[in-house]
């Protein structure tokens, strides 16, 4: 199937961050925060730089995943992002299970969007535009696929922490697709979290 026979399946069926995005789906130590649209501006076109790049590099899947889930950590809110699509599990979990489903994620959704992202071979994603949406920034950017009309992808990066938070991928909602995945690992395993977690790790 064409990475787009189903332009949702980009989401709902495994990119952002994510990220994500996702995320995870962070900026350098030290780095300044998204206190303006042009920082935030500024990082995504980093993110879609590095993503670019490892998409002509022409590297095997499984070192282009590892390359992604080092953007998405780079780039990405991750705690934020996990604990999001945790959701109100997350108010049980312990702190060593909150630590050990943030890396899990994390590597699952380089897994899953990675895949996907391999797709874009002779293909790039450029900013478009920003805007100001309550505490964060909405970066838009689009998509251009062979043999695809081009769509948007939108990063939402906080103004706070100065790190992308969530994506839509036409209208698509990262973090709550993301949410309602990892619901249905947890009620497949009875609520129990570390299994979940386990599932997690091998999931994408």
């Amino acid at each position: 199937m064409s990475y787009f026979a189903s332009r949702r399946s980009f989401l709902s069926h495994g990119l952002a961050f994510s990220g994500l995005a996702l995320s995870g789906l962070a900026l350098l130590p030290g780095a300044a925060l998204a206190a303006s649209a042009a920082q935030a501006e500024q990082l995504v076109q980093g993110l879609v730089g590095d993503v670019n790049a490892v998409i002509a590099s022409g590297a095997s899947e499984s070192a282009m995943i590892a390359q992604f889930e080092r953007i998405f950590v780079r780039y990405g809110d991750m705690p934020y992002i996990a604990a999001y699509v945790m959701g109100a599990d997350g108010r049980r979990a312990t702190g060593a299970q909150k630590k050990a489903f943030t890396a899990a994620f994390q590597g699952y959704a380089a897994r899953k969007y990675g895949k996907q992202f391999r797709q874009f071979v002779g293909s790039e994603i450029t900013v478009s535009g920003t805007q100001k949406v309550k505490n964060a920034y909405q970066v838009a950017t689009v998509a251009k696929l062979r043999g695809q009309s081009p769509f948007e992808v939108t990063f939402f990066v906080g103004e706070k922490s100065g790190r992308f938070y969530n994506m839509y991928v036409e209208g698509v909602n990262m973090l709550l697709t993301e949410r309602t995945e990892i619901g249905a690992m947890l009620d497949r395993r009875r609520g129990d979290i570390d299994a979940m977690i386990a599932d997690l790790r091998k999931a994408g």
